[in-house]
């Protein structure tokens, strides 16, 4: 059985596609360069991904368009992996990095990347309102000056960063 979890689980419970006061999704967003693995970093605490532990999400193209997540996570509590899948699909222009996911049928919820390295190697993203916040990387872990930078531009949007979650990478 599927557990609902990771990165972008929150859409199926959601349903909603704004976005937080101050986000700005990335433009000049290339979704190719943006498929592959992320390994979770930070979070802020949700039912639907507590306890999890090397968490990852896993985008890759789908023949209509869409891109197929895969999040994975072990929940250190029942010693068990745990994944869910969904899709994903631009809100709008492809070329802004506001997408709208679902991992249970037709609901579904924001995925905002509002900060993006150049070389696509780190994000953060937020989904509808500021409950919901990641900071993702293409390797288990991040420079120090990367995390200050996350920390400050989301406090600065309004973001609990005192409740952040900084889980096991390996």
């Amino acid at each position: 059985m599927l557990k609902r979890l990771g990165v972008l689980s929150l859409f199926f419970l959601s349903a909603c596609t704004g976005l937080p006061e101050g986000v700005t999704p990335v433009t000049d967003f290339d979704s190719n360069r943006y498929l592959g693995t992320w390994h979770e970093i930070a979070r802020l605490d949700h039912s639907f991904e507590r306890n999890l532990e090397r968490v990852t999400a896993t985008y890759a193209a789908n023949e209509d368009g869409s891109i197929s997540v895969l999040n994975k996570g072990f929940n250190t509590e029942q010693g068990e992996w745990r994944q869910a899948e969904g899709v994903a699909k631009p809100m709008g222009a492809e070329d802004v990095a506001h997408l709208k996911v679902s991992f249970f049928g037709p609901f579904y919820g924001t995925y905002a990347v509002f900060e993006l390295a150049e070389d696509y190697s780190y994000a953060f993203v937020a989904g509808y309102n500021t409950d919901y916040l990641w900071l993702l990387s293409r390797e288990p872990e991040v420079s120090a000056p990367v995390r200050e930078a996350f920390l400050m531009r989301s406090e600065q949007l309004g973001f609990a960063t005192s409740e952040l979650i900084w889980p096991a990478t390996q």
